[in-house]
């Protein structure tokens, strides 16, 4: 089985988020094929769960606050989300990282949050362009990894990884299949030893109906997760069924 999650970011306002999830709801791909999970704005959240009840299509988080409940203005809890109908949550999307400044601790408490919740957090790792000049690729997602997972205690729940390079995301240059699958192993040896499991990684960053093929076909690259081509019925639909 592989994984297709779509990251819909702020591209959907209301309105157009409930219509693409009636519409994902309806198409004819194989859903007992692949896990597909849709993460909706927090705003369209609750609505577009109602939609996809008895599909098989499951639900995410953009993002959780790492504490509970209490006078927090704006956050949403992981806790909150969950009882909304919410499976899945993005932890340390790189937008998140370098847009608002989220540090490894804070991805690190978001990852526990969503554990205690029983959210299945799906943490994202990534180094930028100037990590990819500077030789330092394996220092950045070493000290990410190392501050997502070690000592962290599952106890029966999941946890998902998502490679997503920060210099391919939404660039259109997509880091190669190859290099891709080399990095995926890297990863996934990493974790093993912080965790004493496998774990399912995920590639994203500009992956789109043409080359989702090169990526999904290598077993060592779990799924895919997916920004800017699943706000688009069509081509999200395209890239299912190539999966």
């Amino acid at each position: 089985m592989k994984y297709v999650f779509g990251n819909w970011k702020m591209y959907l306002d209301f309105e157009e988020s409930v219509i693409l999830a009636q519409a994902l709801v309806e198409e004819s791909f194989n859903k007992e094929k692949n896990e597909v999970a849709i993460f909706p704005s927090t705003l369209a959240a609750r609505e577009v769960i109602m939609c996809l009840n008895g599909s098989r299509i499951a639900a995410g988080a953009q993002d959780v606050a790492w504490v509970s409940k209490g006078a927090y203005t704006g956050a949403v809890s992981a806790h909150m989300f969950k009882s909304a109908g919410c499976k899945y949550a993005l932890v340390g999307h790189s937008e998140r990282r370098y847009v608002f400044n989220e540090s490894d601790d804070d991805v690190r408490k978001k990852i526990e949050a969503c554990l205690d919740a029983g959210l299945i957090p799906v943490v994202c790792v990534g180094e930028t362009q100037e990590d990819l000049n500077e030789n330092k690729r394996e220092y950045r997602l070493k000290k990410q990894l190392m501050k997502a997972f070690e000592g962290l205690q599952i106890n029966g729940g999941k946890v998902m990884v998502a490679y997503e390079p920060v210099w391919a995301i939404g660039s259109g240059k997509p880091c190669g299949p190859d290099e891709a699958d080399s990095v995926h192993g890297w990863i996934k040896l990493e974790v093993k030893q912080y965790l004493g499991q496998d774990i399912p990684v995920l590639y994203g960053g500009s992956v789109n109906p043409e080359n989702v093929v090169s990526y999904a076909a290598r077993d060592v690259i779990d799924g895919v997760l997916v920004g800017g081509a699943s706000t688009k019925l069509e081509s999200f639909v395209k890239l299912i069924n190539y999966v």
